[in-house]
């Protein structure tokens, strides 16, 4: 997977909320590529979540498009 794509800044998820990616990173067992991101609300989590999901586009009878949408830095 080409995970160039996914680069450090904010994004909104589908649902609305906003995270900061902060860099991808390879899984030491299994190889793979994930996302390493920080919510931007509430308790200002951190996350990690694989790549192919975070690119992968949503379906759904009231939303069709990317899971996350890049917003700037």
């Amino acid at each position: 997977m080409d995970t160039r794509s996914i680069r450090p800044g904010r994004y909104r998820h589908f649902k609305g909320g906003e995270y900061r990616v902060l860099f991808t990173a390879r899984h030491s067992e299994i190889g793979e590529d994930m996302v390493v991101y920080q919510a931007l609300y509430g308790e200002m989590g951190f996350w990690v979540r694989p790549a192919e999901m975070w690119l992968e586009r949503v379906e759904r009878p009231d939303y069709a498009g990317p899971r996350f949408t890049y917003i700037g830095e």
